[in-house]
């Protein structure tokens, strides 16, 4: 008689035998080395400043000292007592202003307005917050190819509307419906940044790029008008984020925020979640609209420290209207300061103009003929774009 399928003793094999560490580390490093190697784009010559944090994975300091050492560059690091710093201090005003090439763990790296002065000048920027551990080199999002982040960030901005005015839309099955009335100057800002056309390599005059390369430009921020962040820009509507930086797991019940003029109004919800994210967040300002991933190998469920890096997946940065005593207590080593809360969305469908940019957590641009056929080049296109979704 045949044997029950419910026998403990029958061996399913279904999927193949993993394939040893041995016969691929190799390979991987390299890949993710060269990766490495062409974002912290150093020339010969070049002031080499690093502005670090004493949890900084010191291999990483050494990692961009050898680098720029082997490119005849010269390295300065000015290690402050952790990475919330809300601005450049006095006495590191002059490291940096004599520095060719930042790389920052510094939270202040991108808004402070003198840092924003300093890559006008020229100055190019590599900020690490999603390098903070030698070891990440072994992830497959460090050895994903960067030019096809690239392309995947590039395809993304030509489905926003030129020319003419538009309404950016978030919504989801939880009720969320969020909108960024956007104008044609604003659009124009907002994406003619060295990230938005996809030059994700330290080596054009005033970048600002991330590495690992995962975290992608915001939908929208500061930049859409022209760095002012007390610029008025109407953003209204509800947002039902299914997750927030600090909290263990993902939320049980529908928490309802509601934003008039950027500002939030309403925290609603009965669980000690909401009852934390009310008093935290009441009167709080959003500062970051829809920040996407573009990295289909970073991982869908990581949020700390600044929301999921996965393409399609969302975070909504606030800024606090005081010090957050939860975060100081639950996070007290985080990378941004207690004043910084980010949001996440997982799911989302968002609109530009009518033109569909995510839909349900999936970014439309990973199926965009001209993205399949550049990861072609790299392996199998829906290993590469859409494995991990």
């Amino acid at each position: 008689m045949p044997r029950s399928q419910s026998d403990d003793s029958i061996a399913y094999v279904g999927m193949p035998t993993p394939v040893r560490a041995s016969l691929t580390e190799t390979k991987h490093w390299f890949q993710a080395m060269e990766q490495l190697t062409r974002v912290f784009a150093i020339r010969p010559g070049e002031k080499v400043l690093m502005l670090t944090d004493p949890l900084l994975d010191p291999r990483v300091v050494d990692a961009v000292t050898g680098i720029a050492r082997a490119r005849g560059a010269t390295v300065t690091q000015y290690m402050a007592m952790d990475t919330r710093l809300p601005g450049v201090p006095e006495e590191v005003k002059p490291l940096v202003q004599s520095a060719d090439f930042v790389v920052s763990t510094w939270f202040c790296s991108i808004e402070d307005p003198f840092n924003v002065a300093m890559r006008k000048r020229g100055q190019r920027w590599v900020k690490i917050t999603y390098f903070r551990d030698l070891d990440l080199l072994h992830t497959p999002q460090a050895r994903f190819p960067v030019e096809l982040v690239g392309e995947i960030i590039r395809t993304t901005e030509r489905r926003f509307p030129k020319g003419r005015d538009f309404e950016l839309r978030f919504t989801d099955q939880r009720g969320s419906d969020l909108v960024i009335y956007y104008t044609k100057e604003m659009r124009e800002a907002m994406f003619k940044g060295n990230r938005w056309r996809g030059k994700m390599f330290a080596d054009e005059p005033g970048c600002y790029v991330h590495y690992l390369p995962t975290h992608g430009p915001n939908f929208w921020d500061s930049t859409a008008n022209g760095n002012d962040p007390n610029a008025p820009v109407m953003i209204e509507g509800v947002l039902c984020p299914q997750w927030a930086v600090g909290f263990e797991r993902p939320f049980e019940e529908v928490i309802r925020f509601t934003f008039e003029n950027k500002l939030v109004t309403q925290v609603q919800g009965h669980s000690r979640d909401a009852e934390v994210l009310r008093e935290m967040c009441l009167g709080s300002k959003l500062i970051e609209g829809g920040g996407c991933g573009f990295n289909p190998k970073a991982p869908r469920y990581t949020v700390y420290p600044a929301g999921s890096n996965a393409p399609g997946a969302l975070h909504f940065g606030i800024d606090l209207a005081k010090p957050s005593d939860y975060i100081r207590k639950v996070l007290p080593d985080w990378e941004e300061p207690p004043v910084h809360q980010d949001l996440i969305g997982l799911d989302m469908t968002v609109t530009a103009g009518g033109e569909t940019i995510i839909d349900n957590g999936f970014l439309v641009a990973l199926r965009d003929p001209a993205v399949v056929e550049m990861a072609k080049r790299y392996g199998d296109p829906v290993e590469l774009l859409e494995a991990g979704f």
